[in-house]
């Protein structure tokens, strides 16, 4: 049975097939490549709001979501005037506590 309350954390890690997207609230403070394992340092998503979620439907249309992403969306980032649409979410984790101590302010 899963926890039933208001959710209190406020950093997540959105998992798609080739990053890791390090949320602190609603903005990414971190990108990660699963691949190489290497942070990368100049992603058009660092420093810019989740918009919330993207859902591609069987018929090519978009269903939006503007409440917090969930698995099989992909996340939505409107940055510097320009969109960014990952691919879809494989899973939401918690990061380690080593990992939200070296974000930085």
């Amino acid at each position: 049975m899963g926890f039933k309350g208001k959710e209190r954390r406020i950093h997540k890690v959105f998992v798609t097939r080739n990053t890791e997207y390090h949320v602190r609230r609603d903005t990414c403070v971190a990108v990660k490549d699963r691949r190489s394992g290497e942070w990368l340092r100049s992603h058009l998503a660092l420093r810019n709001k989740v918009h919330g979620g993207i859902r591609f439907a069987r018929n090519g249309g978009i269903v939006p979501n503007a409440g917090a992403p969930r698995v099989g969306e992909s996340l939505f980032f409107h940055a510097a005037g320009r969109d960014l649409v990952t691919s879809p979410i494989l899973s939401v984790e918690r990061p380690e506590r080593t990992i939200v101590a070296r974000y930085g302010g």
